[in-house]
């Protein structure tokens, strides 16, 4: 079967422009190493640059993560602002809405994180509006992806 004019079987654009970002993260990941400074300055521009609905999440996440877990280390992933564990494997990312021109924001959580809880447990969280009741899941959530 002929795929339709225009319609494409592998990635998106704004997929393929997500894994380019990925790449060039990669790239000067290498070059600064497990520099704290170059990764805090990276998610600094990252967060600045986002629009501001998503700002404020990525903001919220940035405040949790600097008190609950100061010791990971930031970094981008995928463009988007992530949270890093001594080895350099992402516990914690930040996926902004708009990027992927999604209805909802993500905080998700990648398999570093100590939560596992039975043989079934989320990883992924969509948010919307950054609340207190939010900031409070989100730093118990935190605190025990690290523990």
């Amino acid at each position: 079967m002929m795929a339709a004019k225009g319609a494409s079987d592998g990635l998106s654009q704004d997929e393929r422009d997500a894994v380019k970002q990925r790449a060039k993260e990669l790239r000067e990941q290498e070059k600064a190493g497990k520099n704290r400074e170059a990764g805090l300055a990276a998610v600094r521009k990252a967060i600045d640059e986002l629009e501001a609905d998503d700002k404020v999440l990525a903001e919220g996440l940035h405040a949790v993560v600097t008190d609950a877990a100061p010791h990971l280390v930031p970094k981008t992933y995928y463009g988007m602002p992530g949270y890093a564990d001594a080895d350099g494997k992402v516990v914690v990312f930040f996926q902004a809405s708009k990027k992927f021109k999604t209805r909802y924001s993500t905080i998700g959580f990648q398999d570093s994180a100590a939560l596992d809880d039975g043989d079934l447990w989320p990883v992924g969280f969509a948010v919307r509006a950054w609340t207190p009741a939010v900031e409070k899941r989100i730093t118990e959530l935190v605190t025990t992806a690290v523990s």
